[in-house]
C-alpha cells in the first residue's frame, strides 16, 4: 500500500495523533533515530527526508545523537537533523542508560553537550541508570547544564516552547 517505510509509518504516525484529538506532546521515534542508523547521514537519507515531508509539523521527533549512546552532542547536527525533519529533535538521552548492561553504571557528570544547544532542542529526555541511587549527580549535573544553557539562551523566540520549521 506504501511505498517506503518512512511513508507507511508517517502516515499512521498522523492518523493516531488525528484520531487522539492532536494531543500537545505527541513523540514519534523515527528507525533512524541516531546518525550511524542514517545511510548514507541524516541530510541525504531518503527515509529522513520522507518523514520530514511527511510527519505532520505538530509530531516531535526523537533523536539520540551521532550514536544510541552519544557521548557528545552538538549544535552543528542538531541543526542537520532540525533542516531534514524540519522540526527541532527532542534528544532522547542514553548517556547514562545501563538497560542494556545492568553490569554497568555510569556515575559522572552530565558532560558532553555543546553550549548553544538548547535553541535547537524541542525537548531532552535522560533516560537514566536501572539503579535509582546512581542517577543523583548525572540529574544534578543535567540540571545545573540546562539552567546554565537557559541563562546564556540568545535566541529570541525561546520561551520554552516548540516551534515548528
Amino acid at each position: 500500500v506504501f511505498p517506503s517505510l518512512a511513508k507507511a509509518q508517517a502516515s499512521v504516525a498522523n492518523e493516531v495523533y488525528q484520531e487522539l484529538d492532536q494531543p500537545s506532546i505527541f513523540l514519534f521515534c523515527p528507525t533512524e533515530y541516531c546518525s550511524s542508523l542514517c545511510s548514507p547521514s541524516p541530510s541525504q537519507s531518503c527515509y529522513l527526508l520522507t518523514i520530514g515531508q511527511e510527519l505532520l509539523p505538530e509530531i516531535g521527533v526523537i533523536w539520540t545523537g551521532p550514536k544510541v549512546v552519544s557521548q557528545e552532542l552538538s549544535a552543528e547536527l542538531l541543526e542537520e537533523v532540525e533542516g531534514v525533519l524540519r522540526r527541532r529533535p527532542v534528544i532522547w538521552d542514553n548517556l547514562y542508560a545501563n538497560d542494556y548492561d545492568c553490569r554497568r553504571v555510569f556515575l559522572g557528570p552530565y558532560t558532553g553537550r555543546a553550549p548553544g544547544l538548547v535553541p535547537r532542542l524541542c525537548g531532552l529526555l535522560l533516560n537514566p541508570n536501572c539503579e535509582l541511587q546512581a542517577n543523583f549527580i548525572p540529574l544534578h549535573t543535567m540540571g545545573s547544564w540546562f539552567r546554565s544553557e537557559l541563562g546564556s539562551c540568545a535566541h529570541p523566540d525561546h520561551k520554552g516552547t516548540c516551534h515548528s520549521a
